[in-house]
């Protein structure tokens, strides 16, 4: 790739004939917005400025990406929309929400079907996620090549920890907007509640639901503990970010922004899931500290009351087996 310059950015810029709110009043360049729902204190979002630093550097302010954190460009729902108008240029998503729009994002939300790192990376820097990003692409976005971390989900509640399937039973649990997640839940006895994150933690303070399920990094980043006194590691789903850009704005970026863009948020990625990994421990036992009682839940119980409820064989079904070959070849057999 040939040195990235104001000159040719600007040069490929008019050749793309990029949208005016993209080029500076003074001196041109790239001016692109990236949304997230994750904090300003979350790993997620301190890799993805130091991403955005780099690109600025590298290509001496020619490319600048803004990121605005914790929702405020709406809700995930609201910047998905966007990304794929054109009106938002990157965006950070979870599968789970994803889902909504490409069913078989969520294929690697299977639950309890992971059971560690050891497992997931192979499988996401792999064919399954060449596979998933396939399935992405068809939906008129463009996923970056590395997955974000966003961790194992736990349990916490506000009436009882959850130690096997029983303690589910009538728990009113938020969960994403994920049919997913809506019948794994259901399935274990739970009366799942979709709801989007940003009205979680009032949804927990008002008890208009009992608990909520989340990664550490989500659970202590939004101080659920003010709120919630259980925390139960349940380790039921894994879910990760996709950085993506919509069609219509990818096809417009010069091939140089482009790398630029890639090199460095892949890059990040990569910082991100070893912050996560190192962190784990710290954030537990800073959540006891925080108030929470803490207990641990063997994944075998979980498992079999999903197998006897039909669960994975229902969603083999949904997926077919294509894909769910593609998620038994890395996670081991799960049905």
């Amino acid at each position: 790739m040939h040195h990235l310059t104001r000159r040719t950015l600007l040069a490929g810029a008019a050749a793309a004939i990029l949208p005016a709110p993209w080029v500076r009043a003074q001196g041109g360049g790239l001016r692109l917005k990236c949304g997230v729902v994750t904090p300003d204190t979350h790993p997620a979002t301190i890799r993805l400025r130091e991403a955005a630093e780099r690109v600025a550097k590298e290509t001496n302010g020619a490319v600048e990406v803004a990121i605005f954190p914790n929702g405020q460009l709406g809700s995930d729902t609201d910047m998905l929309s966007q990304l794929r108008s054109g009106a938002l240029e990157m965006f950070a998503q979870s599968s789970s929400n994803l889902a909504t729009l490409v069913p078989r994002a969520s294929l690697i939300n299977i639950a309890f079907a992971w059971s560690g790192y050891d497992k997931v990376w192979p499988a996401v820097d792999g064919e399954l996620g060449a596979y998933i990003r396939g399935e992405i692409a068809k939906a008129g976005l463009v996923p970056f090549e590395r997955m974000w971390d966003n961790g194992f989900r736990q349990t916490t509640t506000s009436v009882r920890p959850i130690r096997g399937p029983a303690d589910f039973e009538g728990l009113k649990l938020r969960v994403p907007n994920s049919a997913l997640f809506t019948s794994a839940f259901r399935a274990l006895g739970a009366a799942p509640v979709a709801l989007n994150f940003s009205e979680a933690y009032s949804a927990l303070q008002t008890k208009v639901v009992d608990g909520q399920e989340n990664p550490l990094a989500i659970i202590t980043s939004f101080k659920l503990a003010e709120v919630q006194k259980y925390l139960s590691f349940t380790n039921h789903i894994w879910d990760g970010f996709w950085l993506m850009s919509g069609n219509r704005t990818w096809s417009r970026l010069p091939e140089d922004a482009k790398a630029v863009l890639a090199r460095h948020f892949n890059a990040a990625a990569l910082d991100q899931r070893r912050d996560i990994a190192s962190q784990g421990l710290a954030m537990r036992e800073a959540l006891g500290k925080a108030g929470f009682a803490i207990n641990d839940a063997p994944a075998a119980p979980f498992q079999d009351r999903l197998r006897a409820a039909g669960f994975y064989t229902e969603w083999k079904g949904k997926y077919g087996p294509e894909a769910w070959g593609q998620l038994e070849k890395f996670a081991g057999a799960v049905s």
